[in-house]
């Protein structure tokens, strides 16, 4: 008994150890990315002030013509001849390296994606740095955790809370940092990964507080109280919101596959960079992330939207104004598609955020305009930044935890979550997959969402090949095989040439009434016994293919046979026993 008791304390004393080691890896993850996102948003806002800083208000300016073209080459240039490496699409690649590269992330995502989305935004690149820095933070996790050799599923942890980190740094928002690894990176909620994610979350937190001051992002004061009346018009919101989230994603891949169509980059770098520059000569707030906008929506200043533009002078006219706020909707979506698709670098947090504002301050607007309602423009267009989030990333958590969070409207809680639950649920019956995934799941590469795949996933196929079978010749005897049954602890029997081709196999119940017959122990040949299995396995199959092909078979057992050569065999059971291991793993609290 007191053996057991020592041995009990020895564990226990060993997972202590490893957890506090999780523990501080993940401090040293918040500090980094924490600073990181603080380094991206100075950066970026030293560039674009320097750039735009000076521009008079009721004039238009050539130079947004210009400068978005110079910010896409030198990102491209920056890329092509010193990273070498594509660092597009930050959130997808994250997903990708979970569900296809065991976590693996090059060291260069550490600080890559940060330099060149400080030029495309700094720019003018109509899109935003969360991507970016939440890659940077995933990298920064994912090599920390290789350097101290941590196993698989602490890699994927410590991946998590490079994410949560970027988030909250940027945003000065740790639970919203948290919801979204654990709803767009779907990691698994255990008390093992929510300590981790938390240390992580808050010390990256704290540090952009330290820095930058604890005033939210977005300078929203509640003016209008919610009013239970005005749930009807919120679920309204939450409808537009589904359906703008549908265009927005539809809209953009569309465009990226255009771009695509374009084979030579430099072609794709000038027209995308000409296209997005005449894109916000017209419409301004296209310019950069769109925070500057939100905050002007926010603070009853929405016809400043239109400083800057050809059309200032119309400002005055609210049916213009109802046409120019469409507009912008629609072009933020192009405009973000283009700086991506033409060599640029950034995420859609931004322009998610930009037309779910944009979106809910102009339905307020116009319902009160042509109906005479006085809904409240900056608390639709707050909720319409949560139900957007939620259509375009369908993470409906998030939309209401990363809008409360950056703005301070926590007393606007009960329209965030209709907006943004409705607008979840208008969405998904339309489309399956969010922004982030839909790729992935068209080429059948996403395993992060469906937990049977990704448990299959790091399954090796080499691990489950089974050897103890007792391989015979065609042209052996049925004595022969007699003498190979006595030895054998199996009853499969694969024949082999003597070249190792597999030419076939036998069972031993379709030979049990001629086994014990010494007449024909001289008269019948093996090959005249075996027949080929109808399914195999190749040691190229995946795991999930493997499953597939046991669903379909019905067999217990099936044959490993690389290009004709025979490798042994996989049982159903082995498979079995090593999902569930696998998930003892993936589950450890």
């Amino acid at each position: 008994m007191l053996g057991i008791d020592k041995i009990d304390l020895k564990s226990l004393a060993k997972q202590l150890m490893g957890k506090k080691k999780l523990y501080w890896i993940s401090f040293i993850i918040g500090v980094v990315s924490g600073l990181a996102a603080l380094i991206l948003k100075k950066l970026i806002h030293f560039i674009g002030e320097q750039l735009v800083g000076h521009f008079v208000t009721t004039d238009e300016n050539f130079l947004y013509l210009a400068f978005p073209l110079i910010g896409i080459t030198i990102t491209v240039l920056i890329i092509r001849y010193f990273i070498k490496d594509d660092i597009g699409h930050g959130v997808a690649k994250i997903l990708s390296s979970i569900s296809n590269n065991k976590g693996k992330i090059k060291s260069h995502n550490s600080f890559s994606s940060m330099i060149t989305s400080s030029f495309t935004i700094g720019f003018g690149g109509s899109v935003g740095a969360e991507a970016p820095v939440v890659l940077t933070g995933a990298s920064i996790g994912a090599n920390l955790a290789r350097f101290f050799k941590l196993g698989h599923a602490d890699v994927i942890l410590m991946i998590g809370c490079g994410a949560t980190g970027a988030i909250a740094g940027i945003f000065k928002a740790p639970i919203a940092g948290i919801v979204f690894t654990l709803e767009v990176l779907m990691l698994d909620l255990t008390m093992a990964s929510l300590v981790p994610l938390l240390i992580s979350g808050i010390t990256a937190a704290v540090i952009s507080v330290y820095f930058m001051g604890d005033v939210s992002l977005f300078k929203f004061n509640l003016i209008h109280a919610f009013q239970a009346d005005q749930v009807p018009f919120y679920i309204a919101l939450g409808i537009f919101a589904g359906f703008v989230s549908l265009y927005f994603t539809r809209v953009a891949m569309w465009v990226e596959q255009v771009m695509k169509g374009i084979e030579k980059q430099w072609l794709r770098m000038v027209y995308g960079g000409i296209a997005l520059g005449v894109l916000i000569f017209l419409f301004p707030p296209l310019w950069g992330e769109g925070y500057t906008s939100i905050n002007k929506v926010f603070n009853e200043l929405g016809l400043e939207l239109l400083d800057n533009s050809l059309f200032y002078g119309l400002r005055d006219n609210p049916w213009f104004f109802v046409v120019f706020l469409v507009l912008l909707l629609g072009f933020k979506v192009i405009a973000m598609a283009v700086t991506t698709a033409s060599g640029g670098i950034g995420g859609i947090f931004a322009p998610t955020l930009f037309v779910g504002a944009i979106g809910g301050y102009f339905m307020a607007f116009f319902m009160n305009l042509v109906f005479g309602l006085n809904l409240p423009l900056d608390n639709f267009a707050l909720a319409g930044m949560g139900a957007m989030m939620a259509g375009v990333m369908h993470a409906p958590l998030l939309g209401i935890f990363l809008t409360a969070e950056i703005t301070g409207g926590y007393e606007l809680f009960f329209p965030l979550i209709i907006a943004s639950l409705v607008a979840y649920i208008t969405i998904i019956r339309f489309e399956q997959h969010s922004i982030y995934t839909k790729r992935l799941a068209h080429d059948g590469k996403l395993v992060t969402h469906h937990k049977d795949k990704a448990v299959l996933h790091f399954m090796e196929v080499q691990d489950l090949i089974e050897t103890d079978f007792e391989i015979i010749s065609p042209e052996a005897t049925l004595g022969d095989l007699t003498k190979s049954i006595s030895k054998s602890k199996r009853d499969l029997f694969p024949v082999v040439d003597t070249n190792g081709v597999m030419c076939g196999m036998i069972k031993m119940n379709d030979i049990r009434d001629i086994v014990f017959n010494q007449d024909l122990y001289e008269k019948v040949f093996v090959k005249d016994l075996m027949y080929m299995p109808e399914y195999f396995i190749s040691p190229k199959d995946t795991m999930h293919v493997v499953a597939e092909k046991f669903e379909t078979s019905g067999r217990f057992n099936l044959a490993v046979i690389d290009e004709g050569k025979y490798i042994g065999f996989i049982s159903r059971a082995k498979v079995f026993s090593n999902y569930r291991k696998t998930v003892r793993i993936f589950s450890q609290d």
